[in-house]
């Protein structure tokens, strides 16, 4: 095990009381009214990404105003994705663009960070992370090398060297320079704990695999081809009906596949833009309300990351959920406010949605209104957000 060598800067510290960590990135219905709420921002560092972020920004959102207060400042290159733990004691981040994952514990008192250590993802340009249901495993997404790496999780919340790693196999799709080869986006448990879903932007394939909890091996169960130069890139489980809905970068659009104990079978594709959107854009992220009303994806415009996209302000698109089907209608585009929203969340109440516009800095706050998101007009001015990620803590 490798200790942390990158530094950890106190931007500066509020103490706040608390002792009982909850559900956080809005995965809880429970209310919010007496937790302090802390907001942790992930951002691109790099001249490479064009970007302005320094690191792991950590905020506190004033209970009464929403306000967001910086209290800590963790600098580390491109911590591009963030992830809890099960028990919500300590906070994992990948380094996009390198080959590095950095652990770190989570004081109960006040949300700030402390460095454990970092270890090697097996792979190249680590884009998303997940911790397995039982808490034993990490699983790593590493987007250039074409691999799923899994790391175990270590009694002190550190992590462990590579355990295991699965590589998904297949053709790669007709995009000359975004299919070159294997290139998975996210790994995703589906709601039993059984599966873990696979979207792989450069096969043009949805792969199904199954974690050994013991060893840590992932191991391929069967794949689904997608339309050619698809290119699925993150997927979203229905709450309670048999459904998942892929956001495709490529083609920017929205697919509805059943699900049926680890076999997909797609039944719908719809545009994630606006029919009146001729330009380049796309596809960044999708979400699906608790209830299960609504789905929500992020487009980017653009042809990829080494564009500017705009100069207009990017959408969410809102798709209304058939409560017997599971396949949507569309229903609104709502502007994100602004340009390249890589990421988007809701918050803890589920009332909140977050819109993370990489190019133009901000993370725009909105409330979830029926087929509407309505700004509430508190925006985070910080460096080339890319991730947050919600905790909860007791006042």
């Amino acid at each position: 095990m490798r200790p942390l060598t990158r530094r950890t800067m106190i931007a500066a510290a509020t103490g706040v009381a608390g002792t009982m960590l909850v559900n956080a990135c809005a995965t809880t219905e429970k209310s919010q009214e007496n937790k302090t709420v802390i907001a942790y921002v992930g951002s691109r560092t790099t001249v490479e990404r064009q970007a302005r972020g320094k690191g792991i920004s950590v905020y506190s959102i004033d209970k009464q105003t929403g306000q967001w207060t910086l209290t800590q400042l963790v600098e580390t290159v491109n911590p591009s994705f963030l992830t809890l733990d099960r028990t919500q004691r300590y906070l994992y981040a990948v380094h996009g663009d390198g080959n590095t994952v950095s652990a770190y514990a989570i004081d109960p008192a006040n949300g700030t960070l402390r460095a454990l250590n970092e270890q090697d993802t097996g792979g190249k340009n680590p884009a998303h992370i997940v911790t397995d249901p039982d808490n034993r495993f990490v699983l790593i997404s590493n987007h250039s090398s074409g691999s799923v790496a899994t790391l175990p999780i270590l009694a002190d919340g550190s992590l462990g060297p590579l355990a295991g790693k699965f590589e998904p196999q297949g053709t790669p799709g007709p995009h000359r320079t975004d299919q070159t080869g294997s290139k998975p986006h996210q790994a995703v448990f589906d709601p039993s704990g059984r599966f873990v879903v696979v979207p792989d932007k450069g096969l043009d394939r949805i792969f199904v695999a199954h974690l050994d909890t013991a060893t840590g091996q992932l191991t391929g169960v069967n794949s689904i081809a997608t339309r050619e130069a698809t290119g699925p890139r993150h997927i979203a489980f229905h709450p309670h009906l048999p459904y998942l809905y892929s956001i495709d970068e490529l083609r920017s659009t929205v697919t509805t596949y059943h699900w049926d104990e680890g076999r997909l079978e797609p039944r719908q594709i719809l545009p994630s833009t606006d029919p009146t959107c001729t330009g380049d854009t796309r596809g960044g992220e999708i979400l699906v309300g608790s209830d299960g009303t609504f789905v929500y994806a992020t487009n980017r415009s653009g042809a990829g990351d080494a564009t500017p996209g705009g100069p207009d302000p990017d959408t969410t698109g809102i798709y209304r959920v058939d409560p017997e089907t599971g396949l949507l209608t569309a229903a609104s585009w709502q502007s994100t406010q602004g340009i390249r929203p890589r990421f988007a969340c809701f918050g803890p109440d589920h009332k909140s949605f977050y819109a993370a516009n990489e190019r133009t800095d901000t993370i725009v706050e909105f409330r979830t209104d029926g087929a509407k998101l309505t700004p509430t007009g508190q925006v985070v001015a910080t460096g080339s957000p890319v991730c947050i990620t919600f905790l909860a803590l007791n006042s």
